[in-house]
């Protein structure tokens, strides 16, 4: 993994520093000032176009080599790539999605929107509506009745909500991220207090406190002993934070309470409460989290969260398509997987329980049953093991009824 680490960083490197869209861009600006002579002196047309033509050759040789570097960096890449991924991507006659067409081309259209490629959405947005108008000529003209459905499962008023709320949401990341402008953010906060006082956010508060941070190190680069800052973001605490003592009066009373400490605020007990380090990307992730939340999204595009997913479980794939090969086994089951895929804890979005008795995993026409022992096990075990009568669970002595027990949902 390291050799393709080393090819990606290239590539990625060689993307950052190609001229190639600066030889282009000089190749328009000396045809538009050869343009612009020839217009106001014809005559010069033959000594312009003489002078043009080795600037304008350097530029294309350019052009040229930058191609010519990336096309090779791409290769050694895909070189790369081949020698770690020697099998193929195990394959399936299964296409899970292969009837839902509208859920996969919406997943795409909110993934460019939650990423800010606002124009890319756009044109996205625009080619299905005319290829979906074109299958509809079609089917008209064979006289087919076809849905009228949109695209992207989306109606007009959701759609242009759903761009101006990311379009507002990229605008106030920016104030936050590139002008440590806290403002927009706070005003957002303040008129979704209701909504994020329901869910038991502490956005607004966290907003504030960095306001107060920021007010409180202000001047501390240009004069570490003075006072200035440390009263302003008194003021400021004074005037705000009265509708968070209920809720926040010990971080409140440590914020205050370092302001006696302020020329010597690093070897201070509150030193922490002023870490300023990565205080703005967090609150930036905060936002977003928060934002996505009251329009019903998860903070992280489910597109990006399937594509990872697989990409972590796809060795484990590999591995199984290989054995069944060697024993000759398929598996057939379309409702779940072979075997146990190992994701990290933040992908794990549904609760799964094995059945102690079985080893499989439960699901709805097989949900887990808790016996009157608490043990819990699958509903098609407890029947195996009952035959309509009284059974012994299998972890403990008890004896108990199957019509005593109780479905659990997880």
């Amino acid at each position: 993994m390291d050799t393709i680490q080393k090819e990606h960083d290239k590539v990625r490197n060689n993307s950052k520093q190609s001229q190639t869209l600066q030889n282009v861009d000089d190749i328009i600006k000396q045809l538009q000032s050869a343009r612009e002579a020839i217009a106001e002196d014809p005559n010069s047309r033959q000594i312009t176009l003489a002078k043009l033509q080795n600037p304008v050759k350097a530029s294309f040789d350019g052009i040229f080599t930058g191609l010519k570097d990336t096309h090779g960096l791409h290769n050694k890449y895909t070189r790369a790539l081949d020698k770690v991924f020697k099998e193929k991507v195990p394959s399936s006659d299964i296409d899970a999605l292969s009837s839902q067409p509208t859920l996969i081309k919406r997943s795409i259209y909110l993934h460019l929107l939650r990423e800010g490629l606002f124009d890319v959405a756009s044109t996205f947005h625009a080619e299905a509506l005319e290829r979906q108008n074109q299958q509809h000529e079609t089917a008209a003209k064979l006289g087919l009745d076809v849905s009228m459905e949109h695209p992207l499962g989306l109606d007009k008023s959701s759609e242009e909500n759903m761009q101006e709320q990311f379009s507002n949401m990229y605008r106030i990341v920016k104030e936050l991220k590139d002008n440590h402008n806290l403002q927009p953010a706070i005003q957002w906060a303040r008129a979704n207090a209701a909504a994020l006082e329901a869910r038991g956010s502490n956005l607004e508060f966290e907003l504030c406190r960095l306001h107060f941070v920021s007010l409180f190190l202000e001047d501390q680069d240009k004069d570490p002993h003075g006072i200035d800052g440390p009263m302003r973001a008194l003021q400021y605490a004074q005037a705000e934070f009265q509708s968070f003592r209920g809720r926040y009066l010990v971080e409140i009373q440590q914020l205050i309470g370092a302001i006696p400490f302020y020329s010597n605020l690093e070897e201070s007990p509150y030193q922490l409460r002023f870490d300023n380090s990565t205080a703005w990307d967090d609150v930036a992730t905060s936002f977003t989290r928060e934002f996505c939340s009251l329009l019903e999204l998860s903070a992280d595009s489910p597109l990006y969260i399937a594509a990872t997913a697989g990409a972590i479980a796809l060795p484990t794939l590999m591995k199984l398509q290989t054995i069944q090969k060697q024993k000759r086994t398929e598996w057939t089951s379309q409702n779940e997987l072979p075997v146990e895929t190992p994701l990290p804890p933040s992908y794990r979005f549904h609760s799964i329980f094995v059945c102690p008795v079985s080893k499989e995993q439960t699901t709805d026409q097989n949900p887990p049953m808790m016996l009157p022992c608490c043990h819990v096990i699958a509903q098609e075990s407890l029947q195996k093991l009952s035959k309509g009568s009284k059974l012994k669970c299998p972890y403990c002595p008890i004896e108990s009824h199957p019509k005593d027990a109780i479905r659990v949902f997880l």
